[in-house]
């Protein structure tokens, strides 16, 4: 996204007001950006999404009488171009995987410093996944229960939920260093570049470079998928 693009609509949702105001203060100084509606609640939420077609949709967990992930198909269904971001102060793993499933491209915490939450908002308007990197150990937690205890079921929801990484390139053993291995080590267990760096005893830039790497190599878009990948090898 450059200078002469569009701006991206965004739509936020969450029952805290001065929690929304912050949001959209912080969205409003960034030029790509526009907030196009808000919401403190999933009915009225579905309403706004359907009359503004949002590109993004910011949602809380924790709505008055429904979880954010429970509202996530009723969004997508009257604004089905738009991309679902969760933004929420809920670190359980179930309402990860939920939100997920449901279609949600990504889940950050409310913790997560505004740099970051922007650079998220890009990455899943250009078509990748966003997860907080405390929450990515967890993620690869709630794939792996998906064959032995289902989490959807427990929930209420549907089991079926399609990989995080494609089957073909989880039977693959990748031309990977073994500096990317390390990596991917970490990774998995949800370090962050700077912490991988500081484990390693190396740049930051160096990690940076070495993810992108691996991501190329494993033919991935995201973290998210590293670290899935990662796990399903015994990386």
């Amino acid at each position: 996204m450059n200078a002469e693009s569009p701006k991206a609509r965004v739509l936020v949702v969450d029952d805290h007001s001065l929690f929304r105001r912050g949001l959209i203060a912080l969205l409003a100084g960034d030029g790509r950006f526009e907030v196009v509606a808000e919401a403190g609640d999933a009915a009225e939420a579905q309403r706004r999404a359907a009359e503004c077609q949002p590109d993004v949709i910011l949602l809380d967990q924790h709505l008055p009488g429904v979880l954010g992930a429970d509202a996530v198909a009723g969004l997508l269904e009257v604004a089905p171009a738009a991309r679902v971001l969760m933004l929420t102060v809920s670190e359980d793993e179930a309402d990860l995987a939920r939100a997920l499933r449901q279609g949600a491209c990504g889940y950050l915490l409310k913790t997560t410093d505004s740099d970051v939450l922007i650079q998220s908002l890009l990455q899943v308007l250009s078509g990748q996944s966003a997860v907080s990197p405390e929450m990515t150990s967890k993620l690869v937690s709630a794939f792996q229960n998906l064959g032995r205890q289902p989490l959807a079921a427990a929930a209420g929801a549907p089991a079926a939920a399609e990989p995080v990484v494609p089957e073909a390139q989880a039977q693959v053993v990748p031309a990977v260093s073994p500096r990317e291995q390390e990596i991917l080590a970490h990774i998995a267990k949800g370090a962050s570049n700077k912490e991988i760096a500081r484990a390693l005893g190396i740049a930051e830039t160096t990690v940076k470079i070495h993810v992108q790497h691996i991501l190329r190599k494993l033919g991935l878009s995201s973290r998210v998928q590293v670290a899935v990948f990662a796990s399903q090898r015994g990386l």
